[in-house]
């Protein structure tokens, strides 16, 4: 199909491993995300004037957090909202990344979740054509909406199971027929689709308290952990639940990272929240003795 659009091309990157992820959060000492949930109302009013203002603020935020962070994580409807200019904006925001910061961890904030050929044609969108390493996915129509994403054996799924949500009790923790909640019937049932070098889960921050309980069922998966900062998360707590003998966490940030200031400074903030955050870090990892 022509590039008509002048869509970004990619160079596929090397696989990432979870033990080269843990040895990145050795490194840099910090397992922190950073969500792009770039929403044009937010961005500086100077940089509405660049041809592409998403794709210049998230470069910015990039450049700016990158010391402090593993993983970037750009949220898919942020930029499905404008159509194709915003599909270019989010491809050109994945060549920059692995471009200038190869060793960063990219993902999909897309919840995609069907089966069959739309599936499929969700895996090729996010791993053939825009080279991301991992996508989230809502497992509720099983395993037949997740296999063609474990096709890709050098990508990760992740899967939602207790998210930071109020309404997350209309159906996770409902009690099935089994006598555990529904979310620890997705953890145990998913697990075994594949192992823990493919498979990660959504645990929202602001279930801490539940991880401990989580960490029976799924010891050695990675999990992604949003809800900190503007959702009211406690780092603190969720390290003390959730830290696993590979660290096994990747906690996201949004907005208290990228809009910590919106002055023309708003990259020196963004790198300030963040730095903030991966002090905290370095200190759960030394308690843990991960570094």
């Amino acid at each position: 199909m022509p590039n008509e659009l002048n869509m970004p091309t990619f160079k596929k990157h090397e696989k990432m491993t979870t033990d080269q992820l843990f040895e990145q959060i050795q490194q840099k000492k910090t397992f922190l995300c950073v969500g792009l949930d770039t929403d044009i109302k937010r961005i500086p009013a100077h940089l509405l004037n660049t041809p592409d203002p998403i794709f210049a603020f998230n470069k910015a935020i990039i450049d700016a957090t990158s010391p402090f962070c593993i993983a970037f994580k750009p949220n898919v409807a942020f930029y499905e909202c404008h159509g194709a200019e915003g599909w270019i904006s989010l491809q050109k925001t994945v060549r920059y990344i692995r471009e200038n910061y190869p060793d960063q961890f990219i993902i999909a904030d897309a919840k995609r979740g069907d089966i069959g050929n739309t599936s499929s044609m969700y895996a090729h969108t996010f791993f053939d054509s825009m080279d991301f390493d991992a996508v989230t996915l809502a497992p509720y129509m099983g395993k037949d909406s997740i296999a063609p994403f474990l096709l890709y054996p050098n990508k990760f799924v992740i899967l939602l199971a207790l998210t930071s949500n109020p309404s997350a009790k209309d159906f996770q923790t409902v009690t099935t027929a089994t006598g555990e909640s529904l979310f620890e019937l997705v953890l145990r049932t998913a697990s075994t689709w594949t192992n823990d070098k493919q498979m990660m889960f959504v645990v929202g921050a602001t279930q801490a308290k539940l991880l401990a309980h989580i960490r029976t069922i799924i010891p050695e998966h990675f999990l992604l952990i949003p809800g900190i900062g503007t959702q009211g998360g406690d780092l603190n707590e969720v390290c003390s639940f959730g830290l696993n003998k590979t660290c096994g966490l990747i906690v996201n940030s949004s907005r208290a990272i990228i809009y910590a200031d919106s002055s023309t400074l708003f990259a020196e903030g963004a790198a300030n929240a963040a730095q903030s955050v991966q002090i905290q870090m370095q200190q759960q990892l030394k308690i843990k003795h991960l570094i």
